[in-house]
């Protein structure tokens, strides 16, 4: 499990026959697991100066591949003694996103996400959710998009403020609106979707 706070912006020495290699500060141990862009894996070797991890059939299906060069946000797994901020994130990334536009607010800037809208039930207007492996709030949810704010400090601590209309994004939605989802969808009704005030009324329970 993960937080979804960015602890380092690492940097990709090479990406080969599956293995991604990452030069890094942090001292990782065999078989940890490690956040790298918002994506969970495993580190498969320890180096000096960082670590490989392995990039499964499935994870190279579904994520966004150029997010594998050049600088990263990375997050080691939350341990049990570690305090809890952000939100919880399994580094289980859902879809795809782009950046459909950037407009500067007086101290912070919008960002629209598009993205596919069979996703846009699990995405709950002041709810959370991980873009690139960072945990955001939800400002607005429309058909097929979302509004974003980031607030100066998130832009300077994260790869955020690099981004440019078009830019493909990780996006990981909430992890309790998925569940709740599926568990009515399944149920007695499987056509009933959760509505928003029922995923934030649950989510107020934790």
């Amino acid at each position: 499990m993960f937080t979804g706070l960015i602890r380092e912006i690492a940097t990709v020495k090479r990406y080969a026959n599956n293995i991604l290699t990452i030069a890094s500060c942090h001292k990782a141990g065999l078989g940890d697991s490690i956040a790298i862009n918002g994506i969970c894996l495993t580190v498969i070797k320890v180096h000096s100066d960082g670590f490989d991890l392995e990039l499964s059939d499935e994870t190279r299906s579904i994520v966004d591949m150029g997010k594998f060069r050049g600088r990263v946000h990375m997050e080691p797994a939350m341990r049990m003694d570690d305090r809890f901020e952000g939100h919880v994130v399994q580094g289980h990334v859902d879809c795809i996103g782009t950046v459909a536009s950037i407009t500067p607010r007086t101290n912070a800037t919008d960002y629209i996400i598009s993205l596919d809208p069979e996703h846009i039930r699990y995405i709950v207007p002041k709810g959370s959710i991980t873009i690139d492996g960072v945990s955001l709030t939800v400002n607005d949810v429309y058909d097929d998009s979302f509004r974003l704010t980031i607030i100066p400090h998130t832009l300077r601590e994260t790869l955020i403020g690099d981004y440019k209309v078009g830019t493909k994004l990780n996006i990981e939605t909430d992890l309790f609106a998925r569940y709740i989802d599926h568990i009515l969808s399944h149920g007695r009704n499987p056509k009933r979707s959760l509505s928003w005030d029922e995923v934030e009324h649950i989510q107020a329970l934790y």
